[in-house]
């Protein structure tokens, strides 16, 4: 069975205009080659691009499809530097209190709402049992943006996050 085509564009200009940059692997460090972002285009697979080299900053998940403007990523701004490819089979996760004390929901589906779904104001702890998966700052996949791998985050710091402010997520997923 042959490699899976995967590839990630970036390009200088909107709408996938002037200067552009090409991956196919994991990138610590591609700022030097473009001086902007403001559009990608993904072709296969599912991709992390930081805002700072080595993996460090904001960090953004696309998936297969154009984004031709850095609003369509939830970019804050036009500034990436660094990107990483990450396509799991499939995932599974426990989610629930810090530390996994108290009630824990298990869950092989995207969440838009933790309150909805689960009744809970927010996640503090998750175990990934396989696979990866985008945590949200707030509800409907908005905000800040988390990736989980597998493995146990015992409280939001072990993720990235100074607080507890998941209110939603979704598996990664081509």
């Amino acid at each position: 069975m042959g490699q899976e085509f995967r590839t990630i564009t970036f390009y200088e200009d909107k709408h996938f205009q002037g200067r552009r940059y090409e991956c196919d692997s994991n990138c610590p460090d591609f700022h030097t080659y473009l001086s902007r972002c403001n559009s990608i285009r993904v072709e296969g697979g599912a991709w992390v691009v930081y805002e700072r080299p080595n993996f460090a900053g904001n960090m953004y998940v696309l998936t297969h499809g154009e984004y031709p403007e850095y609003q369509r990523w939830m970019g804050l701004n036009d500034r990436l530097s660094s990107c990483k490819y990450c396509m799991p089979p499939h995932s599974r996760a426990r989610t629930g209190k810090g530390d996994f004390g108290g009630q824990m929901y298990e869950s092989t589906e995207d969440c838009p709402s933790v309150m909805d779904e689960f009744h809970i104001r927010e996640i503090h702890a998750c175990k990934v049992l396989e696979g990866a998966w985008v945590f949200y700052e707030h509800p409907n996949f908005r905000g800040r943006q988390y990736l989980l791998e597998k493995g146990e985050y015992r409280k939001p710091v072990d993720w990235g996050a100074v607080s507890p402010t998941v209110q939603s997520f979704r598996c990664i997923a081509e």
